[in-house]
């Protein structure tokens, strides 16, 4: 009966040690600063990253054949943003010669479009933009004249330019045949980083489908033979007509592959919240 009396004790005292340990351990995890709290706390997962639509948005600007641009994007989903571009650039060259002709042209390039940025994998920045370009007055003016006396060609046909009356020429091509044009591109980076962070250095290549440029070109003056005895008015004569007409076909066909309009770009871009995410 003793033993099993002081078995008993020994199993209460353990118990009662037990007990006490736990108590000690519950108040270490819970001391008056907060820091056990804290440290458990710490060691829960982050809460998932919103992907509202509208509740982040971007701007940027970059570089590319269609002119000098400015993005705005807006998160849609996880998957997908919104984007919109604005391009411009003017650019005057002068004295520039060919054929005979010595020009100065002026290029302006204004267009704008959206598109729809597609991440199949949002955590990395392989995208898939399909959009559309919904305003495009992207063209160039020439205007060119002959020296008197000098020569120029037209479809392989030289003639010579009056001294008393040269001749001068207008050229216009247009790269807007369709003003409202469909875009493909794919790319690299994301303006509204899934990842966290703001900044963001995007490239984009692709194509712009505009249609085969408009290209129109007029003549005037007076235009002689090599003596300058014989001459006529270069916009009356059906001979230097019908050259003009074909040498135009040949510059269209020259520049039919611009149909396919390119796109390459790289810019930056910086992020932010619009509106608290849940």
């Amino acid at each position: 009966m003793k033993r099993l009396a002081s078995l008993c004790l020994l199993l209460l005292s353990a118990g009662a040690l037990s007990a006490q340990s736990s108590s000690l351990t519950l108040v270490d995890s819970t001391d008056s600063d907060g820091a056990g709290v804290h440290a458990m706390r710490s060691w829960r997962p982050e809460p998932a990253s919103s992907y509202r639509p509208f509740s982040r948005t971007a701007f940027g600007g970059g570089i590319s054949p269609m002119g000098v641009s400015l993005s705005s994007a807006t998160i849609l989903n996880r998957y997908m943003n919104l984007r919109g571009t604005g391009n411009i650039f003017n650019y005057s060259v002068n004295n520039f010669t060919t054929n005979g002709f010595t020009a100065n042209g002026k290029l302006n390039l204004a267009s704008a479009g959206t598109s729809i940025d597609i991440y199949p994998f949002p955590n990395h920045g392989l995208r898939f933009s399909p959009g559309v370009l919904f305003y495009n007055q992207n063209r160039m003016s020439a205007v060119a004249t002959v020296a008197a006396g000098q020569s120029f060609t037209l479809n392989n046909a030289t003639y010579y330019s009056s001294r008393s009356n040269p001749v001068t020429a207008t050229a216009n091509l247009g790269l807007n045949t369709r003003k409202q044009a469909l875009t493909a591109t794919t790319g690299w980076g994301n303006m509204i980083s899934r990842r966290g962070g703001h900044w963001s250095f995007p490239v984009e290549l692709g194509a712009a489908f505009i249609g085969s440029p408009s290209l129109n070109m007029t003549l005037a003056g007076t235009a002689c033979d090599q003596t300058g005895v014989y001459c006529v008015d270069v916009a009356q004569n059906q001979q230097i007509q019908a050259n003009l007409q074909a040498q135009v076909a040949k510059y269209r066909k020259d520049l039919d592959p611009l149909k396919t309009y390119p796109i390459a770009s790289f810019g930056v871009a910086y992020s932010f919240k619009t509106r608290a995410g849940r």
